[in-house]
């Protein structure tokens, strides 16, 4: 009798290891850009039962992850994520950087080599020096995976798909239509039809009409409405912001269900003789981008719809390849977009900070110790001071001396709570305070003087067609889920790491990581021997 019961238990511990050593013939990426746990928490009561309740009841759930940087925006969260480094290593250190030479703002994207597919946009993942979990699955399977990604915006399609993706699509701002890049050789013929065909977005532009889905009664998981008028939005596909501004309702999220479909239909995925991936991304952001209390019903809605949307996709994804037979990962950008509006009297803050006003302040002071035959400040963008380096380069100054001076200027300056230098970041003279400046920024991108603003203050650019920017500090709560494929389901309550996802996804493929990762898989997703 005691060696049944050893035999059953050896049984079981095989089968067990079995399960977990299973690779996926799929893996799934759901990125929910601006996707807060809170949210998901105070909404909870209006979900069913097989949307996020099914991932947070049927997966490996970790509470929270944390990326180890400032000034997250969409293209350095999704890079960080499927590269598992952070920006100093893959160099998306966020969605746009300034050419002070021709004087404009240009997407880290931009590529002057590849012109677009449904889009006047010149992309490509270039200026990401770091592989991606897709790109370590096509070399491992010597190209035969196919590797796509959907999502609203260009930054988070071609940052979760690589450099050696398939293809990756976007919803262009300008036609609506779904969008990729030549850099990409794979156009599907489905992608073709739906752009051009009789369920193309634009021929159902007009009965498209954003309401709320539940009774007004029901959304009170925030006491803070101003009055009982349902809102009501429509589109106009002659208006400029027409596109940007659908990308900011529910409708975004089902257009990506209706692509994404597609995909699973006729893309054969989890058929091959090697794991396939498909990255979506949704979007659970403010309408607009902008948080203001006549708008707490429309971010209640956006994740009501979105629940149900999930709902779709994963019931779709289990008849179709098997929940089984699929790595699932769930898990959000953690930023959140804030353009907060105040009525008079209420807001709280210490001040107004003019980055112009700083830039003729710090140059006056450089001249008065160096002469004037020069500027010594070429400008400030995304709280960065950049220096004019070839000018202390040919009158033979000492740039780090010149950097210690500007930033012990720039201390003096009201609003500012630190400042950091180039060269210390360089030298590895940073520390606890001073590390996510480090790890958010690139030395080959960086400015040479880093600020940071104290909570409260706004940055104001002294241009009226621009809407000041207020500092907050918070943490944004993300979940992170892996479901399917065996997983057992368990909630674990410590803190991961941003970077930790993609070397756990590739270790549950059996692959490489991403070569820039430096964290190890986590844990609960190994094999314990």
């Amino acid at each position: 009798m005691r060696k049944i019961i050893t035999s059953l238990i050896a049984i079981l511990v095989v089968t067990n290891l079995e399960a977990q050593q299973r690779t996926p013939k799929l893996v799934v990426c759901i990125t929910v850009d601006q996707l807060r746990g809170d949210y998901i928490e105070y909404f909870y009561n209006t979900f069913g039962e097989r949307g996020f309740k099914r991932l947070m009841n049927e997966g490996l759930v970790y509470n929270n992850i944390k990326f180890e940087f400032s000034d997250i925006d969409q293209a350095s969260a999704f890079a960080t994520l499927f590269t598992g480094s952070n920006p100093c290593f893959h160099g998306v250190t966020g969605s746009k950087y300034y050419d002070f030479e021709n004087d404009k703002e240009v997407s880290i994207l931009y590529d002057k080599d590849y012109i677009g597919n449904y889009t006047r946009e010149n992309y490509s993942p270039k200026k990401m020096f770091s592989s991606t979990i897709g790109d370590e699955l096509k070399i491992a399977s010597k190209g035969r995976s196919d590797v796509y990604a959907i999502a609203p915006d260009a930054e988070s399609a071609i940052l979760s798909a690589g450099h050696a993706a398939n293809g990756a699509f976007w919803m262009d701002d300008m036609n609506g239509k779904w969008a990729t890049t030549t850099y990409y050789k794979g156009l599907p013929w489905y992608v073709d039809r739906y752009n051009n065909g009789v369920e193309s977005l634009s021929a159902r532009l007009e009965q498209m009409v954003w309401t709320p889905t539940l009774p007004l009664d029901k959304y009170n998981a925030f006491p803070y409405v101003l009055d009982d008028i349902p809102f009501k939005y429509t589109f106009n596909e002659k208006t400029n912001d027409c596109f940007p501004k659908l990308k900011t309702t529910p409708f975004i999220n089902k257009e990506i269900n209706r692509l994404a479909l597609q995909f699973l239909e006729y893309g054969a995925f989890g058929t091959r003789s090697c794991p396939d991936m498909l990255s979506v991304t949704y979007y659970a952001g403010n309408y607009k981008g902008i948080m203001n209390k006549d708008y707490t019903r429309e971010i209640q809605d956006t994740y009501y719809q979105l629940d149900k949307d999930l709902e779709q996709f994963l019931d779709a994804i289990d008849k179709k390849v098997g929940l089984a037979n699929t790595l699932v990962v769930f898990t959000g950008s953690g930023y959140y977009t804030s353009e907060e509006e105040y009525a008079d009297g209420l807001l709280i803050n210490g001040g107004e900070f003019h980055p112009k006003r700083c830039v003729a302040l710090l140059n006056m002071y450089l001249m008065a110790i160096y002469g004037q035959q020069s500027s010594w400040v070429k400008g400030f963008y995304n709280n960065q001071i950049y220096l004019n380096r070839k000018a202390i380069e040919d009158a033979k100054l000492d740039l780090r001396t010149i950097q210690d001076k500007a930033a012990e200027f720039l201390m003096e300056f009201s609003g500012v709570q630190h400042v950091t230098t180039d060269h210390a970041l360089l030298a590895g003279e940073w520390n606890e305070g001073t590390v996510k400046f480090r790890q958010g920024t690139h030395h080959l991108k960086r400015g040479d003087l880093i600020i940071e603003l104290q909570p409260g203050w706004i940055i104001n650019n002294d241009n009226p067609k621009e809407k000041v920017k207020i500092i907050r500090n918070n943490a944004v709560i993300t979940p992170l889920v892996f479901m399917g494929n065996g997983i057992k389901p368990e909630h674990i309550y410590r803190e991961v790491k941003a970077t930790e996802v993609a070397p756990t996804v590739t270790h549950v493929l059996r692959i490489r990581p991403p070569n820039a990762s430096q964290s190890l898989p986590l844990g609960e997703l190994t094999i314990k021997k």
